[in-house]
C-alpha cells in the first residue's frame, strides 16, 4: 500500500475510535492526530477540512464491511442452515455491543452526520445494500425466501435493536424482552415476516 494511501487509513481507523469515543463533536483534525499518535497537522493535510475527514471515514468504513461481507459468504459452510442464519445474527448483535462496540458507535453517529452531509449518504447505502443482497442469500441458502424489502427492514430493525443494547438501562432490557440475545434473531425474523408486502 503507498505511503499516503496507508496514513489515509490509520487516520480513518484513529478517526473512528475518536467518533465511537467523543462522538460528532469531538472529531476534530487535533484529536485524529492525537489519536493516531501523528505530529499535529497530519490529519489537516490528508483531510483539509472535516467533511472530507468524515467522508473518508465513512468510505472507509464502507470498504471494511463490504470486504468483511464478502469474506462471510467466503467462508460459509457449504450447507447453510436456518438455524446457522440465527446464529449470525445473535453473533452480530453480541458484536455490536462487545468487540465491535467501536466500530458500531461510530456508524451511528455517520448515520447522525449523514442526516445534515449527504454526502456521506453513499457510503452508507453501499453498506445496507450488501448487508440486504448478503441477507437475501444466506436466507436462499437456508431454504427460507426473504425478499430484498425485508431484508432491508431486517437491517433497519438490527440496527435499532443494537442502539437499544447499547443505550438503555438493564431493567429496560429486561422489561422489554430485549436482553436475551438468542431469542433476538428469532424475534427479527419474525418481526420481518409479520409485515405485509408493500402494494404495488
Amino acid at each position: 500500500m503507498p505511503e499516503r494511501q496507508s496514513r489515509r487509513a490509520l487516520l480513518a481507523e484513529a478517526a473512528i475510535e475518536v467518533l465511537a469515543r467523543e462522538g460528532g463533536r469531538g472529531l476534530t483534525h487535533r484529536a485524529v492526530d492525537r489519536e493516531a499518535a501523528l505530529p499535529a497537522g497530519t490529519t489537516e493535510e490528508c483531510f483539509p477540512s472535516r467533511e472530507s475527514l468524515v467522508e473518508a471515514v465513512a468510505a472507509h468504513m464502507s470498504e471494511q464491511h463490504r470486504a468483511a461481507v464478502r469474506a462471510l459468504h467466503e467462508q460459509r459452510p457449504e450447507v447453510v442452515t436456518p438455524e446457522d442464519v440465527d446464529h449470525l445474527y445473535r453473533a452480530m448483535l453480541v458484536r455490536s455491543t462487545l468487540d465491535g462496540r467501536a466500530q458500531f458507535l461510530a456508524l451511528m453517529e455517520l448515520y447522525l452526520e449523514a442526516v445534515r452531509r449527504p454526502s456521506i449518504r453513499t457510503a452508507l447505502g453501499e453498506m445496507v445494500t450488501a448487508n440486504m443482497d448478503s441477507a437475501v442469500a444466506l436466507h436462499r441458502e437456508a431454504g427460507r425466501t426473504l425478499r430484498q424489502e425485508e431484508a432491508g427492514r431486517l437491517d433497519a430493525y438490527f440496527l435499532g435493536l443494537a442502539v437499544s443494547l447499547l443505550a438503555l438501562p438493564g431493567d429496560v432490557l429486561r422489561r422489554g424482552g430485549l436482553d436475551d440475545p438468542g431469542a433476538l434473531a428469532p424475534a427479527l425474523r419474525a418481526a420481518v415476516a409479520s409485515v405485509p408486502p408493500m402494494a404495488d
